[in-house]
């Protein structure tokens, strides 16, 4: 919907946006001087888990991530937030101090913020970042003959559905938990050639502690969030008019994900995603069914999805694995044909 909706707005013309909606990014881009521009993105929601200072925590990784899948340093946060008038404000303190644990964690000052009365919970930061102008990592600019590199387990929707149904596992909730609860700034360091983001200057690749060059040759880097893996690996092929391939028994699945589904505990937007989707996938007759409808499910906080030179792959992996980011090859980017993804098994 609102991607019908986006596409009938009138187009601003101003030179100093490097990255605007036409591409449906993470974060918007724009250039303020020679060596710096703004990273500057927006998330909030409902809780997902029962805990206030965990709930707190999941929204600011969240928020942040959209900063680091851009290849940006975050810098400053305002905080949104919506709580019911009577509420508990112990419950709303919580909330708050976990989401500053993690921003501290990024090294993001909160400066701010806005709230209003609500009679359900919502809670998320607009995030302001750094990025040097011409190392912005957008979705667009995968090139055949590349890799795809992804940096985290799926299946926290479905997990959280059954956390929402009482019926999860308490296994399956740490893991989810853990996994949403991890910064993507590691995978983004790797990323960006530097273990100096956050520090130093402050702003990604400028000044003192960071690398003159990418360390890889990264062509394009997205999170994959609310539209799930297919959603926003479509959105990389269309903004860089490639296909993509993508290995189902390689993409690594959170505890519990795969029994989520078959028990049925479907959340809204999985099935919003696939009724969208789909229609530019095709599936190798060995997926299961299962494994397909993971694919669409819904991220929080999710990890990055990393196009990368094949020649570059290996170091990549490598790098990931030895920063402590379970990082997975997952596919391979191919001169456009239609379907536009291909899954095999």
């Amino acid at each position: 919907m609102l991607d019908a909706v986006l596409g009938k707005l009138a187009r601003q013309q101003d030179p100093n946006v490097l990255v605007g909606f036409d591409t449906a990014d993470d974060a918007g881009v724009y250039q303020i001087g020679p060596d710096q521009a703004l990273v500057q993105t927006v998330d909030f929601f409902t809780p997902i888990v029962d805990d206030p200072y965990t709930f707190g925590q999941i929204a600011a990784t969240n928020s942040l991530s959209d900063v680091y899948a851009m290849g940006g340093c975050p810098l400053t946060a305002l905080a949104m937030v919506c709580f019911p008038e009577k509420g508990d404000f112990d419950v709303l303190e919580r909330i708050l101090a976990g989401g500053l644990s993690k921003m501290m964690e990024a090294g993001c000052t909160v400066v701010g913020g806005h709230s209003i009365r609500d009679p359900e919970i919502k809670f998320g930061y607009s995030v302001t970042g750094m990025v040097h102008p011409q190392r912005v990592l957008a979705n667009a600019g995968a090139k055949p003959g590349d890799k795809l590199i992804f940096t985290k387990a799926i299946g926290t929707g479905v997990i959280s559905t059954a956390i929402k149904k009482g019926v999860a596992k308490e296994s399956w909730i740490a893991a989810a938990t853990e996994s949403m609860t991890t910064l993507n700034k590691k995978a983004a360091e790797v990323c960006v050639g530097t273990a100096a983001v956050g520090t130093g200057t402050g702003l990604p690749n400028v000044g003192t502690g960071f690398q003159a060059r990418p360390v890889f040759a990264i062509h394009a880097l997205t999170d994959i969030t609310g539209f799930g893996l297919i959603g926003h690996a479509r959105e990389m092929a269309l903004g860089s008019h490639v296909s993509l391939r993508l290995f189902a028994s390689q993409v690594p699945l959170l505890e519990g994900a795969l029994e989520c589904v078959r028990q049925g505990h479907i959340p809204g937007g999985l099935k919003a995603n696939r009724e969208f989707a789909e229609c530019m996938v095709s599936y190798d007759e060995a997926v299961p069914e299962d494994l397909r409808t993971i694919l669409y499910d819904p991220q929080t906080a999710g990890g990055l999805l990393i196009a990368v030179a094949a020649s570059d792959a290996g170091g990549l992996l490598a790098a990931l694995r030895e920063a402590q980011v379970p990082a997975a090859l997952i596919g391979e980017v191919l001169a456009p044909v239609k379907p536009i993804i291909q899954v095999i098994s």
